[in-house]
Protein backbone atom coordinates (compact mmCIF):
# COMPACT_ATOMS: atom_id res chain seq x y z
CA UNK A 1 0.00 0.00 0.00
CA UNK A 2 1.37 3.27 -0.81
CA UNK A 3 1.18 5.89 1.79
CA UNK A 4 1.97 9.40 2.15
CA UNK A 5 4.87 11.19 2.72
CA UNK A 6 6.09 11.62 5.93
CA UNK A 7 5.62 15.01 7.54
CA UNK A 8 2.47 15.87 5.11
CA UNK A 9 -1.25 15.41 5.86
CA UNK A 10 -4.96 14.18 4.01
CA UNK A 11 -7.29 17.43 4.52
CA UNK A 12 -10.74 16.24 4.17
CA UNK A 13 -14.11 15.88 6.45
CA UNK A 14 -15.20 18.22 8.84
CA UNK A 15 -11.64 19.62 9.10
CA UNK A 16 -11.25 20.01 5.35
CA UNK A 17 -14.56 22.49 5.96
CA UNK A 18 -13.41 24.17 9.10
CA UNK A 19 -10.23 24.93 7.08
CA UNK A 20 -11.77 26.10 4.20
CA UNK A 21 -14.01 28.76 7.24
CA UNK A 22 -11.18 30.19 8.09
CA UNK A 23 -9.68 31.09 4.52
CA UNK A 24 -12.89 32.37 3.76
CA UNK A 25 -12.24 34.76 7.15
CA UNK A 26 -9.05 35.37 5.80
CA UNK A 27 -10.64 37.05 2.53
CA UNK A 28 -12.91 38.55 3.53
CA UNK A 29 -10.76 40.75 6.16
CA UNK A 30 -7.96 41.00 3.81
CA UNK A 31 -10.53 42.58 1.15
CA UNK A 32 -11.59 44.76 3.82
CA UNK A 33 -8.11 46.23 4.84
CA UNK A 34 -7.80 47.04 1.28
CA UNK A 35 -4.98 43.73 0.52
CA UNK A 36 -4.94 41.86 -2.73
CA UNK A 37 -4.40 37.95 -3.13
CA UNK A 38 -1.45 37.17 -4.90
CA UNK A 39 -0.39 33.98 -5.86
CA UNK A 40 3.42 32.43 -6.83
CA UNK A 41 4.95 29.78 -8.14
CA UNK A 42 5.55 26.46 -6.02
CA UNK A 43 8.69 26.24 -7.33
CA UNK A 44 11.45 28.99 -7.91
CA UNK A 45 15.31 29.06 -8.71
CA UNK A 46 17.35 28.01 -6.00
CA UNK A 47 19.16 31.33 -5.97
CA UNK A 48 16.10 33.27 -4.81
CA UNK A 49 15.67 31.82 -1.36
CA UNK A 50 19.89 31.84 -0.57
CA UNK A 51 19.92 35.68 -1.83
CA UNK A 52 16.42 36.46 -0.45
CA UNK A 53 16.24 34.45 2.72
CA UNK A 54 20.10 34.30 3.56
CA UNK A 55 22.67 31.37 3.15
CA UNK A 56 22.90 31.72 7.35
CA UNK A 57 19.54 30.79 8.28
CA UNK A 58 18.21 27.18 9.28
CA UNK A 59 15.57 26.91 6.25
CA UNK A 60 18.35 27.66 3.79
CA UNK A 61 21.14 25.52 5.53
CA UNK A 62 19.59 22.75 5.97
CA UNK A 63 15.51 22.33 5.38
CA UNK A 64 14.86 23.44 1.75
CA UNK A 65 13.50 20.60 -0.46
CA UNK A 66 16.22 20.98 -3.71
CA UNK A 67 16.36 19.32 -7.09
CA UNK A 68 17.79 19.90 -10.62
CA UNK A 69 15.29 19.85 -13.36
CA UNK A 70 14.97 18.27 -16.59
CA UNK A 71 16.56 22.05 -17.82
CA UNK A 72 19.71 21.15 -15.23
CA UNK A 73 18.28 24.24 -13.36
CA UNK A 74 18.62 24.32 -9.72
CA UNK A 75 15.04 24.63 -8.16
CA UNK A 76 13.57 24.50 -4.73
CA UNK A 77 9.70 24.16 -3.40
CA UNK A 78 9.21 27.51 -1.74
CA UNK A 79 10.20 27.38 2.16
CA UNK A 80 8.22 30.67 2.71
CA UNK A 81 6.35 32.99 1.08
CA UNK A 82 8.15 36.60 1.01
CA UNK A 83 11.26 36.11 -1.14
CA UNK A 84 8.49 34.47 -4.64
CA UNK A 85 6.31 37.75 -3.22
CA UNK A 86 9.27 40.55 -3.63
CA UNK A 87 10.53 38.67 -6.92
CA UNK A 88 7.13 38.44 -8.41
CA UNK A 89 6.82 42.45 -6.90
CA UNK A 90 9.86 43.27 -9.27
CA UNK A 91 9.55 41.08 -12.49
CA UNK A 92 6.25 42.23 -12.75
CA UNK A 93 6.90 45.77 -11.88
CA UNK A 94 4.70 46.74 -9.43
CA UNK A 95 6.89 49.33 -8.00
CA UNK A 96 5.73 51.46 -11.24
CA UNK A 97 1.94 51.08 -10.57
CA UNK A 98 -0.10 54.39 -9.04
CA UNK A 99 -1.48 53.17 -6.06
CA UNK A 100 1.00 52.91 -3.42
CA UNK A 101 2.02 50.84 -0.97
CA UNK A 102 1.46 47.66 -3.16
CA UNK A 103 -0.41 45.49 -0.05
CA UNK A 104 -0.64 42.04 -0.90
CA UNK A 105 -1.62 38.29 0.82
CA UNK A 106 -1.05 34.93 -0.02
CA UNK A 107 -2.20 31.51 0.91
CA UNK A 108 -0.72 28.42 0.08
CA UNK A 109 1.51 25.37 0.77
CA UNK A 110 5.74 25.55 1.72
CA UNK A 111 7.97 23.02 2.33
CA UNK A 112 10.88 22.39 4.81
CA UNK A 113 12.48 19.30 5.38
CA UNK A 114 12.25 19.57 9.05
CA UNK A 115 11.66 16.90 11.71
CA UNK A 116 7.98 16.68 11.37
CA UNK A 117 6.29 17.28 15.25
CA UNK A 118 3.24 18.66 16.53
CA UNK A 119 1.77 21.83 14.28
CA UNK A 120 5.07 21.31 12.00
CA UNK A 121 4.72 19.36 9.22
CA UNK A 122 7.14 19.30 5.88
CA UNK A 123 4.27 20.44 3.70
CA UNK A 124 2.71 23.20 5.64
CA UNK A 125 0.25 25.97 4.18
CA UNK A 126 0.94 29.43 5.26
CA UNK A 127 -0.66 32.87 5.37
CA UNK A 128 1.25 36.19 5.20
CA UNK A 129 0.68 39.19 4.23
CA UNK A 130 3.40 41.79 2.53
CA UNK A 131 3.52 45.83 2.47
CA UNK A 132 5.50 47.29 0.05
CA UNK A 133 6.70 50.57 -0.96
CA UNK A 134 6.17 52.45 2.32
CA UNK A 135 8.90 52.97 5.11
CA UNK A 136 6.14 54.64 7.54
CA UNK A 137 5.99 53.33 11.01
CA UNK A 138 2.00 53.68 11.20
CA UNK A 139 1.75 50.08 8.50
CA UNK A 140 3.95 48.36 10.71
CA UNK A 141 1.27 49.02 13.65
CA UNK A 142 -1.26 48.73 10.60
CA UNK A 143 -0.11 44.95 9.70
CA UNK A 144 0.37 43.52 13.31
CA UNK A 145 -3.37 44.94 13.97
CA UNK A 146 -4.33 42.85 10.48
CA UNK A 147 -3.00 39.60 12.38
CA UNK A 148 -4.09 40.31 15.86
CA UNK A 149 -7.84 41.12 14.38
CA UNK A 150 -7.98 37.82 12.56
CA UNK A 151 -7.34 35.65 15.55
CA UNK A 152 -9.83 37.90 17.36
CA UNK A 153 -12.20 37.61 15.06
CA UNK A 154 -11.78 33.37 14.91
CA UNK A 155 -12.12 32.98 18.67
CA UNK A 156 -8.97 33.14 20.20
CA UNK A 157 -8.58 34.45 23.44
CA UNK A 158 -4.87 36.01 25.34
CA UNK A 159 -4.03 37.65 21.51
CA UNK A 160 -0.50 39.60 22.69
CA UNK A 161 2.08 40.87 20.58
CA UNK A 162 5.72 41.03 21.23
CA UNK A 163 7.77 43.61 19.77
CA UNK A 164 11.65 44.76 19.45
CA UNK A 165 13.56 46.69 17.00
CA UNK A 166 16.57 45.79 15.18
CA UNK A 167 17.61 49.03 14.14
CA UNK A 168 18.87 49.86 10.89
CA UNK A 169 22.10 48.97 9.26
CA UNK A 170 24.42 51.26 11.26
CA UNK A 171 22.44 50.18 14.88
CA UNK A 172 22.54 45.97 13.69
CA UNK A 173 26.38 46.56 13.03
CA UNK A 174 27.24 48.01 16.33
CA UNK A 175 24.80 45.48 17.93
CA UNK A 176 26.80 42.68 15.65
CA UNK A 177 30.21 43.25 16.95
CA UNK A 178 28.62 43.76 20.62
CA UNK A 179 26.96 39.68 20.46
CA UNK A 180 30.56 38.99 18.82
CA UNK A 181 32.80 40.63 21.41
CA UNK A 182 30.16 38.72 24.70
CA UNK A 183 30.13 35.17 23.34
CA UNK A 184 33.30 34.88 21.43
CA UNK A 185 35.13 34.24 24.88
CA UNK A 186 32.51 31.50 25.78
CA UNK A 187 32.03 29.94 22.16
CA UNK A 188 32.46 26.71 23.00
CA UNK A 189 29.60 26.78 25.80
CA UNK A 190 27.07 26.46 22.59
CA UNK A 191 25.67 24.13 20.69
CA UNK A 192 27.48 23.61 17.51
CA UNK A 193 25.03 25.51 15.34
CA UNK A 194 25.80 29.16 17.35
CA UNK A 195 29.42 28.37 17.00
CA UNK A 196 28.92 28.39 13.23
CA UNK A 197 26.31 31.66 13.15
CA UNK A 198 29.21 33.30 15.62
CA UNK A 199 30.79 35.69 12.78
CA UNK A 200 27.91 34.62 9.87
CA UNK A 201 25.22 36.30 11.73
CA UNK A 202 25.36 36.39 15.37
CA UNK A 203 21.92 37.79 16.11
CA UNK A 204 20.66 33.83 15.38
CA UNK A 205 22.25 32.63 18.28
CA UNK A 206 19.62 34.56 20.04
CA UNK A 207 17.08 32.83 17.98
CA UNK A 208 18.32 29.30 18.75
CA UNK A 209 16.41 26.45 20.23
CA UNK A 210 18.76 24.55 21.44
CA UNK A 211 20.28 27.23 23.99
CA UNK A 212 17.20 29.02 24.56
CA UNK A 213 17.57 28.48 28.14
CA UNK A 214 21.34 29.07 28.42
CA UNK A 215 22.50 31.78 30.81
CA UNK A 216 24.64 32.95 27.93
CA UNK A 217 21.34 33.61 25.86
CA UNK A 218 19.37 35.34 28.83
CA UNK A 219 22.15 37.52 29.96
CA UNK A 220 23.14 38.73 26.29
CA UNK A 221 23.76 42.46 24.71
CA UNK A 222 19.81 44.45 24.24
CA UNK A 223 18.95 45.51 20.84
CA UNK A 224 17.71 48.08 22.33
CA UNK A 225 20.90 49.56 24.08
CA UNK A 226 22.52 50.09 20.54
CA UNK A 227 19.67 51.90 18.34
CA UNK A 228 21.00 55.21 17.58
CA UNK A 229 18.54 58.15 17.84
CA UNK A 230 17.18 57.18 14.67
CA UNK A 231 15.94 53.90 14.86
CA UNK A 232 14.89 54.40 18.83
CA UNK A 233 12.49 57.71 17.76
CA UNK A 234 11.07 54.93 14.80
CA UNK A 235 10.55 52.10 17.69
CA UNK A 236 8.50 54.82 20.03
CA UNK A 237 6.37 56.26 16.64
CA UNK A 238 5.58 52.50 15.97
CA UNK A 239 4.47 51.91 19.64
CA UNK A 240 2.71 55.04 19.92
CA UNK A 241 0.62 53.56 16.93
CA UNK A 242 0.13 50.60 18.45
CA UNK A 243 -1.54 52.12 21.11
CA UNK A 244 -3.50 54.80 18.66
CA UNK A 245 -4.96 51.38 17.43
CA UNK A 246 -5.58 49.80 20.87
CA UNK A 247 -3.65 46.94 20.42
CA UNK A 248 -1.92 44.88 23.52
CA UNK A 249 1.60 44.62 22.97
CA UNK A 250 5.10 44.02 25.27
CA UNK A 251 9.05 45.08 24.16
CA UNK A 252 10.95 42.43 24.25
CA UNK A 253 14.42 42.66 23.34
CA UNK A 254 14.97 39.06 22.61
CA UNK A 255 13.41 38.62 19.55
CA UNK A 256 15.53 38.85 16.28
CA UNK A 257 13.18 36.39 14.10
CA UNK A 258 15.10 33.91 12.62
CA UNK A 259 15.76 35.40 8.80
CA UNK A 260 18.83 37.41 7.78
CA UNK A 261 16.85 40.59 5.83
CA UNK A 262 14.70 41.64 9.03
CA UNK A 263 15.25 45.43 10.29
CA UNK A 264 13.59 47.65 12.66
CA UNK A 265 10.06 46.29 13.49
CA UNK A 266 10.15 42.87 14.44
CA UNK A 267 6.95 40.87 16.31
CA UNK A 268 5.72 38.16 17.32
CA UNK A 269 2.24 36.81 17.94
CA UNK A 270 0.54 34.71 21.11
CA UNK A 271 -2.26 33.09 21.96
CA UNK A 272 -2.79 31.99 25.18
CA UNK A 273 -4.04 28.25 23.91
CA UNK A 274 -4.17 25.75 26.65
CA UNK A 275 -1.96 21.98 26.09
CA UNK A 276 0.03 24.69 23.31
CA UNK A 277 3.21 23.86 24.68
CA UNK A 278 6.01 26.53 25.69
CA UNK A 279 6.06 28.49 22.19
CA UNK A 280 2.30 29.74 21.83
CA UNK A 281 3.58 31.92 18.71
CA UNK A 282 0.81 31.60 15.74
CA UNK A 283 2.08 34.24 13.62
CA UNK A 284 5.44 36.56 13.02
CA UNK A 285 7.22 38.96 10.82
CA UNK A 286 9.07 42.00 10.35
CA UNK A 287 10.28 45.13 8.20
CA UNK A 288 12.65 44.05 5.47
CA UNK A 289 13.92 47.14 3.69
CA UNK A 290 16.60 45.75 2.27
CA UNK A 291 15.27 42.48 0.53
CA UNK A 292 13.98 43.97 -2.84
CA UNK A 293 17.33 46.14 -3.61
CA UNK A 294 19.59 42.74 -2.76
CA UNK A 295 17.46 40.71 -5.52
CA UNK A 296 18.36 43.23 -7.94
CA UNK A 297 15.18 45.68 -7.23
CA UNK A 298 14.85 49.51 -6.77
CA UNK A 299 15.20 50.56 -3.17
CA UNK A 300 11.83 49.66 -1.42
CA UNK A 301 10.77 49.43 2.11
CA UNK A 302 8.51 46.20 3.38
CA UNK A 303 6.91 44.61 6.17
CA UNK A 304 4.82 41.18 6.30
CA UNK A 305 4.57 38.83 9.12
CA UNK A 306 3.71 34.98 8.18
CA UNK A 307 1.19 32.71 10.14
CA UNK A 308 1.31 29.05 9.43
CA UNK A 309 -2.16 27.99 9.03
CA UNK A 310 -1.71 24.56 10.43
CA UNK A 311 -0.76 26.03 13.79
CA UNK A 312 -3.73 28.36 13.91
CA UNK A 313 -6.34 25.58 13.41
CA UNK A 314 -4.40 23.45 16.49
CA UNK A 315 -4.39 26.71 18.40
CA UNK A 316 -8.99 27.09 17.70
CA UNK A 317 -8.97 22.98 18.63
CA UNK A 318 -7.50 23.21 21.29
CA UNK A 319 -9.71 26.21 22.88
CA UNK A 320 -12.24 24.40 21.86
CA UNK A 321 -13.56 26.77 19.34
CA UNK A 322 -16.76 26.09 16.97
CA UNK A 323 -16.39 27.11 13.82
CA UNK A 324 -19.27 27.72 12.10
CA UNK A 325 -19.56 25.03 9.80
CA UNK A 326 -22.39 23.61 7.52
CA UNK A 327 -22.65 19.42 8.25
CA UNK A 328 -25.94 19.38 7.12
CA UNK A 329 -28.29 19.53 3.64
CA UNK A 330 -31.24 22.16 3.12
CA UNK A 331 -32.86 18.88 1.53
CA UNK A 332 -32.38 15.23 0.62
CA UNK A 333 -33.96 14.00 -2.79
CA UNK A 334 -35.87 10.50 -2.79
CA UNK A 335 -37.06 7.96 -5.40
CA UNK A 336 -38.33 4.44 -6.16
CA UNK A 337 -37.82 3.80 -9.76
CA UNK A 338 -36.22 4.81 -13.16
CA UNK A 339 -38.19 7.45 -13.57
CA UNK A 340 -38.92 9.41 -10.32
CA UNK A 341 -34.82 9.15 -10.35
CA UNK A 342 -34.51 11.19 -13.82
CA UNK A 343 -36.58 13.25 -12.21
CA UNK A 344 -34.93 13.53 -8.92
CA UNK A 345 -32.02 14.18 -10.74
CA UNK A 346 -33.20 17.18 -12.54
CA UNK A 347 -35.13 18.70 -9.44
CA UNK A 348 -32.22 18.45 -7.33
CA UNK A 349 -29.78 20.72 -10.28
CA UNK A 350 -32.62 23.24 -10.21
CA UNK A 351 -32.55 23.37 -6.63
CA UNK A 352 -28.66 23.68 -6.69
CA UNK A 353 -28.95 26.08 -9.25
CA UNK A 354 -31.21 28.13 -6.74
CA UNK A 355 -28.94 28.53 -4.08
CA UNK A 356 -29.40 25.04 -2.08
CA UNK A 357 -27.46 22.64 -0.48
CA UNK A 358 -29.50 19.32 -2.23
CA UNK A 359 -28.29 15.88 -2.93
CA UNK A 360 -29.77 12.52 -3.96
CA UNK A 361 -29.69 9.03 -4.23
CA UNK A 362 -26.73 7.15 -6.28
CA UNK A 363 -26.21 3.83 -4.92
CA UNK A 364 -29.16 2.41 -5.79
CA UNK A 365 -30.45 2.29 -2.04
CA UNK A 366 -33.71 1.10 -1.17
CA UNK A 367 -36.33 4.15 -0.56
CA UNK A 368 -35.69 2.63 3.53
CA UNK A 369 -32.10 3.14 3.08
CA UNK A 370 -32.28 6.70 1.69
CA UNK A 371 -33.95 7.88 4.81
CA UNK A 372 -31.48 6.71 6.80
CA UNK A 373 -28.56 7.95 3.90
CA UNK A 374 -31.24 11.37 4.53
CA UNK A 375 -30.37 10.95 8.15
CA UNK A 376 -26.24 11.01 7.89
CA UNK A 377 -26.45 14.04 5.92
CA UNK A 378 -28.82 15.52 8.55
CA UNK A 379 -31.41 16.84 5.94
CA UNK A 380 -33.29 19.47 7.28
CA UNK A 381 -36.57 17.98 4.31
CA UNK A 382 -36.62 15.35 2.63
CA UNK A 383 -38.63 15.12 -0.51
CA UNK A 384 -40.26 11.97 -1.39
CA UNK A 385 -41.09 11.61 -5.32
CA UNK A 386 -44.03 9.39 -6.35
CA UNK A 387 -45.69 8.63 -9.25
CA UNK A 388 -48.49 9.26 -8.67
CA UNK A 389 -48.28 13.09 -6.96
CA UNK A 390 -45.95 14.02 -10.14
CA UNK A 391 -49.31 13.14 -12.06
CA UNK A 392 -51.27 15.86 -10.14
CA UNK A 393 -48.20 18.35 -10.46
CA UNK A 394 -47.47 17.79 -6.41
CA UNK A 395 -44.04 17.13 -4.72
CA UNK A 396 -44.65 15.44 -0.86
CA UNK A 397 -42.06 17.51 1.23
CA UNK A 398 -41.67 16.10 4.95
CA UNK A 399 -39.71 18.29 7.48
CA UNK A 400 -37.42 15.52 9.06
CA UNK A 401 -37.68 17.47 12.58
CA UNK A 402 -41.11 17.85 13.35
CA UNK A 403 -42.03 14.76 10.92
CA UNK A 404 -44.81 17.03 9.45
CA UNK A 405 -45.82 16.25 5.33
CA UNK A 406 -46.73 18.82 2.84
CA UNK A 407 -47.46 18.79 -0.58
CA UNK A 408 -46.13 21.65 -2.43
CA UNK A 409 -47.00 21.57 -6.29
CA UNK A 410 -43.94 21.35 -8.42
CA UNK A 411 -43.09 24.91 -9.35
CA UNK A 412 -43.72 25.92 -5.64
CA UNK A 413 -40.99 23.93 -4.05
CA UNK A 414 -38.25 26.71 -4.15
CA UNK A 415 -40.39 28.83 -2.65
CA UNK A 416 -41.71 26.73 -0.03
CA UNK A 417 -37.77 25.76 0.75
CA UNK A 418 -36.50 29.52 1.09
CA UNK A 419 -39.63 30.22 3.43
CA UNK A 420 -39.50 27.33 5.57
CA UNK A 421 -35.04 27.45 5.38
CA UNK A 422 -35.11 30.83 7.03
Amino acid sequence: MIIKPKGTIDLYGDTAKKWQYVNRVLDEVMDRYNYNFIRTPLFESTSLFHRGVGDTTDIVTKETYDFVDRGDRNMTLRPEGTAGVVRSYIENKMYGEATQPVKLYYNGTMYRYERPQSGRDRELTQFGVEVLGSNDPAIDAEVISVAVNIFKLLGLKGVKVKINSLGDMESRNRYRQALIDYFKPHIQDLCEDCQERLMKNPLRILDCKVDSDNELLLNAPSMLDYLNEDSMNRFMDVQNYLDVLDIDYVVDPKIVRGLDYYCHTVFEIEATVKDFGANNVIAAGGRYDTLVSNLDGPETPGIGFACGLGRLMMALDKEEINLPIRTDLDAFVLYVNETEKEYAMALTQDLRLNGFRVDTEYMNRSLKGQFKQADRYNAKFLIILNGEDLVGGEIQVKDNQTKEVTMVKEAEIDDFLDLNLR
